[in-house]
């Protein structure tokens, strides 16, 4: 084997002991998993977006954001439910480079794993603290799940992980919603798939246990977009591809239909700017169709302090070192736009 064994990490249960949730924390996490469950369940009208930075890589700015984002939400409750990106596990898609805090705490330095998963757990842990927000993350890896379980209020599973089999197993078994992205290829019925997959219960193993799952009725689609194989993006945020996702959602025997538009990735073209105009498309279509309005549950929007993107080491404080991002007087423009559009 061509592994060099480095150190023997914490279990999540040795994690959660050192660090534990509040037990009033975990009662502010409970009612925003209610809130966030009756948007996809149909008994809330109220539009959720999912935003914030494309990676947390640094927690002071990470939070200074997040603090913003809460002043926001207090004058958007009635229509909106902001749900704060804390992405800790920021994949490369070549693998090189920056892999996220997981994996580097900081991003100038080597990994270091064991602090790594301190430190995404302390961050999840600060915003709640600070906010009252719980959290939205991706579960790049499956086996790292339960070592945040108990602080996430949303989960993503990427274009690039749905079609492994793992990753929707272990969804089945989640509690909050679970957001399946279509694959870089586009293929809905692959997303389907995984929806199907994650909204019943399983038998398989994780990390070293048999252990059956009930099924996870609140797993959904995200539209992000695709690639063709010329390296074009393809977005599928238009009104004829909401009507053709629900369509097909009408021929599956699924529970819950709900679909989230990522207005960034391939829909953008990684033009961040353009996250403005989707967005608002996206909502006009819902205004035109009520089958739209019932089934386009929310929106992910990547956002920061400062807009765009930087080298790991140009240290602009608030500025994506991963995909770039809107800025902070966009982003709050735009949420207060949304709420008055609803």
């Amino acid at each position: 084997m061509g592994f060099e064994y480095v150190s023997k990490l914490p279990t999540p249960d040795e994690i959660k002991e050192q660090f534990p949730l509040a037990p009033e924390l975990a009662a502010v996490k409970a009612v925003k998993d209610a809130e966030i469950r009756d948007v996809f369940t149909g008994k809330s009208d109220k539009f959720l977006v999912i935003i914030g930075p494309c990676s947390a890589d640094r927690a002071d700015s990470v939070c200074d954001y997040v603090n913003r984002l809460a002043k926001v939400q207090d004058r958007v409750k009635d229509k909106l439910i902001l749900v704060p990106r804390i992405y800790t596990n920021k994949p490369r898609t070549t693998g090189d480079g920056y892999k996220g805090l997981l994996h580097q705490p900081n991003p100038e330095k080597k990994p270091d794993l064991y602090e790594g998963l301190i430190a995404i757990r302390k961050l999840h842990m600060r915003v709640i603290e600070e906010t009252g927000f719980s959290t939205a993350d991706e579960m790049l890896y499956p086996e790292n799940l339960t070592y945040l379980n108990d602080v996430m209020s949303y989960i993503a599973v990427g274009a690039r992980s749905v079609e492994n089999q793992q990753h929707r197993l272990v969804s089945s078994g989640i509690d909050v919603p679970v957001g399946m992205k279509n694959p870089t290829s586009g293929g809905l019925s692959v997303m389907l798939n995984a929806v199907h997959a994650g909204q019943h219960g399983h038998e398989f193993i994780y990390r070293s246990w048999e252990v059956k799952t009930k099924g996870n009725p609140l797993t959904h689609s995200i539209l992000r977009g695709s690639v063709n194989k010329h390296g074009q993006c393809q977005p599928n945020y238009h009104f004829e591809d909401l009507k053709l996702l629900h369509e097909l959602y009408m021929e599956r025997d699924l529970q819950y239909p709900a679909c989230i538009v990522d207005a960034n990735h391939s829909n953008s073209n990684k033009q961040y700017m353009e996250q403005i105009r989707i967005v608002k498309e996206v909502l006009h279509s819902r205004r035109h169709s009520d089958d739209i309005r019932n089934f386009v549950k929310g929106v992910m929007i990547e956002s920061y302090i400062e807009p765009g993107c930087q080298k790991v080491d140009e240290h602009c404080y608030g500025k994506s070192i991963t995909d770039p991002c809107l800025g902070w007087d966009d982003s709050e423009r735009l949420l207060y736009e949304m709420a008055d559009s609803l």
